[in-house]
């Protein structure tokens, strides 16, 4: 339908209903394309709920930088604060302050410099809550959303009060107008002040003078994805009044868990500000993963045990040197992709209010958004301003709350020009230009959903990926649905066919078997469908592409049920964990993993605030669970301590010096190189030799690199097998190090085997040995 024939039917569609038909503003029906709905009870248009009545306290020019509000000393000393606020198709901006009872006071900026509307307001300290108001047209035909009934969190907020409801009166047009499919065209003009939260202005005096940063190389990092509540939220050492908080993760309690793990780097589910979606609210759920952030700037308020003024800005801090102290880095996932507004029926809360076109990539029908993330809308991070928005945002966390680095969600989505991913677009070319960013741990989730969208392997130097073929093949193998064994020899080495160009390493790859999206490492060997029934989605949510195997029984059956498959799903976590921590490349496990978390296998919590998506600590008081903790902090140990287990650069695979030994070899249970033919045919075992002799690079001394040489055996077929260990000059004796077919790693005997003699490989396991001498 045509966008007039649409106006013309949105016109008649008010004469249609008997509660609006007398109601609409005649005098002002349509506005550039749109309807007005009438304010409530004879309210004024754009009346808001309590004014001061008060003139509003007088506006200095100020300066057009920097966006946000900025608290400083102005002219001749005075103290106050200076708003700016980039409004390109604006005709009026006005800063509101709110007091303590909510009454609003509103200053006009007036001054207009290169489409920042700015002024400096003598008197406004810290702790002052504030939003704005845009004015401007209302023709959705032509991506103009402008209502300044609604109030608007600044873009550049440090710190948010309050939390994001979202009654009708959050949006834009008329939410509840009976023909949904005109709804966004209709504006509503009720006040959106008391429904939703304040930015706060914060003062920034941290010079991080006591910080140390772990600055961990890539290569001796091992990454540890968590989520600040569920992580904290029911553990017993932690104070209650600090659980699910920033100060919960900064606990001793906590970093104590991290440091005896031994993993290097925290990864910490979104923590910007964020809303919770209309269609959870309405089934009485709410966001908790945060993928739907609405402050970039703002460390979410949910999360801060000792206020929302500001106070949360000192409390992220004072984790993140908490964390630091211990050797840990903290890096955030972030969503620059799309925010919380969703789409063309989604609320009013910032950037949709501020410039809907400049901010959001539209459709040709500009009523209409481009959704590149499944989410509604996806911003156009190929224009300046949200370029500058974006790297702000990022520069900030690093210089002003001392994080060490990020993850991308939906980077692809970042990464498109005008429609195609693009690896010479505007957003890459910043970030590697930029002095500070081009310095932090950068990590790509390389994909988005729209066409073209697969980019894993694409991405220049300087970022990580997530691998999700990895992910994949790791998982194929341990349920037995490999046809040959091809992909796994190279995932195992480092991914070379991904990311052997352009001088990229092998820790571009970031391997992992789970992650926050999808199952639990338990539930991957106890569930081989997903069990979302709690998500209130009749299980269209969530993955059907599992690649999972339940052991025999679905489900997760009470210990003591059947024992042989408790004891089954057991070996198999310790064979996917220590296939992860062998591996070359980044490893990243998920909170929880280590001592056996389970989900109910529900494979998409980002709902479950609850005991499902908590991490459970009480699983440790089971010695089976401490006894795979044990076994994941052993080898992490052991990656830590052989450089030939995170290696710097790839393996050639060719001969070494006389005797003919390769940096890598691949073997058969019967002793003898793998062929091409070995590789193309099916097989439930692999042999890796790694050559501890032959590693390129020195260390900080200009050193030779040295180190043990080790062979991993990888069986997952369900019968033993005799396994013909290489002899010279790969090995005159091997001592075993590892047996995953045993429960207790600690009781296991130091045992040695001589080059050519037949080791039995136990049904599903991972036997690692080092060769002796």
């Amino acid at each position: 339908m045509s966008s007039a024939a649409e106006q013309e039917e949105a016109v008649e569609a008010v004469g249609n209903v008997a509660d609006a038909a007398n109601a609409v503003d005649t005098d002002n029906a349509v506005r550039g394309g749109g309807l007005t709905a009438p304010a409530p009870n004879g309210q004024v248009r754009g009346q808001v709920s309590r004014t001061s009545g008060r003139p509003g306290p007088q506006v200095w020019p100020g300066s057009s930088h920097p966006l946000g509000a900025r608290f400083h000393h102005g002219p001749d000393g005075t103290a106050g604060t200076n708003f700016a606020l980039w409004a390109q198709g604006a005709e009026a901006v006005e800063v509101c302050l709110f007091d303590a009872s909510g009454t609003e006071t509103r200053c006009a900026l007036t001054e207009l410099t290169h489409e920042i509307w700015h002024g400096f307001v003598p008197g406004v300290r810290p702790g002052q809550r504030y939003g704005f108001r845009v004015h401007g047209r209302w023709d959705p035909w032509t991506g103009a959303r402008y209502n300044p009934s609604k109030l608007l969190l600044d873009p550049y907020a440090r710190a948010v009060d309050g939390e994001f409801g979202l009654p009708p009166e959050v949006y834009g047009h008329v939410r509840d107008w009976p023909q949904q499919y005109i709804a966004d065209t209709v504006r509503d003009d009720r006040d959106s002040a008391p429904f939703v939260p304040k930015g706060v202005v914060v003062h920034d005096d941290d010079d991080w003078a006591d910080d140390v940063r772990p600055k961990t190389p890539w290569a001796d990092s091992v990454i540890y994805e968590l989520h600040v509540r569920g992580f904290t939220m029911g553990h017993p050492g932690i104070p209650a009044e600090l659980r699910g908080t920033y100060a919960g993760l900064a606990h001793p309690a906590a970093v104590e868990h991290l440091v005896k793990l031994g993993v290097t780097a925290v990864e910490l589910l979104p923590v910007h500000q964020f809303a919770h979606e209309d269609h959870l609210l309405r089934r009485g759920l709410r966001n908790y993963w945060g993928y739907n952030s609405v402050g970039y700037f703002a460390p979410h308020a949910g999360y801060s045990s000792s206020g929302t003024a500001g106070q949360q800005v000192g409390e992220f801090k004072r984790m993140v040197r908490a964390l630091h102290a211990a050797g840990i880095e903290v890096i955030l996932d972030v969503v620059y992709n799309h925010t919380a507004e969703a789409g063309e029926l989604g609320p009013m809360l910032s950037l949709r209010g501020i410039d809907n076109r400049g901010y959001y990539r539209l459709q040709p029908d500009q009523r209409r958004y481009a959704d590149y993330t499944g989410c509604g809308n996806t911003l156009h991070a190929g224009r300046p301003h949200v370029l500058r928005l974006i790297t702000d945002s990022l520069r900030y966390w690093v210089t002003e709350m001392g994080v060490d680095g990020f993850r991308f969600d939906l980077a692809a989505a970042l990464a498109r020009s005008m429609h195609d991913v693009d690896m010479l677009s505007p957003f890459l070319a910043v970030i590697a230009q930029d002095p500070v960013l081009r310095r932090v741990k950068l990590i790509a989730e390389p994909w988005d959903v729209g066409a073209g969208g697969y980019q894993v392997g694409a991405f220049p130097p300087l970022w990580t990926e997530w691998n999700d073929r990895y992910r994949d093949a790791v998982r194929d193998f341990w349920r037995g649905a490999l046809p040959d064994v091809r992909d796994l020899g190279y995932r195992l080495s480092g991914s070379s066919d991904l990311y052997a160009w352009g001088g990229r390493r092998p820790y571009a790859s970031v391997n992992f078997v789970t992650a926050h999206d999808g199952f639990t490492l338990r539930d991957l060997v106890s569930y081989e469908r997903k069990h979302n029934e709690a998500n209130g989605e009749e299980g269209r949510d969530g993955t059907n592409d599992n690649r999972s195997w339940n052991c025999g029984v679905e489900g997760d059956p009470p210990e003591g049920t059947d024992p042989r498959i408790a004891a089954l799903r057991r070996r198999q976590l310790r064979n996917l964990l220590t296939t992860l921590l062998l591996s070359t490349g980044v490893p990243m496990l998920v909170a929880g993993d280590e001592f056996g978390r389970t989900q109910g296998g529900n494979n998409n919590a980002y709902c479950q605030d609850n005991e499902t998506g908590w991490v459970d600590w009480s699983l440790l008081e089971d010695p089976a669970w401490r006894e795979l903790f044990a076994l994941t902090a052993r080898l992490i140990s052991l990656r830590q301590a052989h450089p030939v287990l995170r290696r710097r650069a790839f393996f050639s695979g060719r001969p070494q010096g006389v005797d003919g030994l390769r940096d890598l070899a691949w073997f058969t249970p019967a002793g003898s190189e793998m062929t091409e033919r070995d590789w193309y045919a099916p097989a439930a075992a692999l042999g890796m030799y790694l050559s501890g002799r032959d590693i390129p690079g020195r260390d900080e001394r200009g050193r030779q690199v040295t180190d043990d040489s080790f062979l991993a055996l990888l069986h997952t077929g369900d019968r033993p097998v005799g396994w013909v260990l290489p002899g010279a000059p790969w090995a005159e004796v091997y001592e075993l190090v590892l047996d995953t077919s045993r429960e207790a790693q600690a009781e296991a005997p130091l045992t040695r085997h001589r080059g050519g003699e037949t080791l039995m490989v136990p049904a599903r396991s991972v036997l690692l040995l080092r060769v002796a001498g």
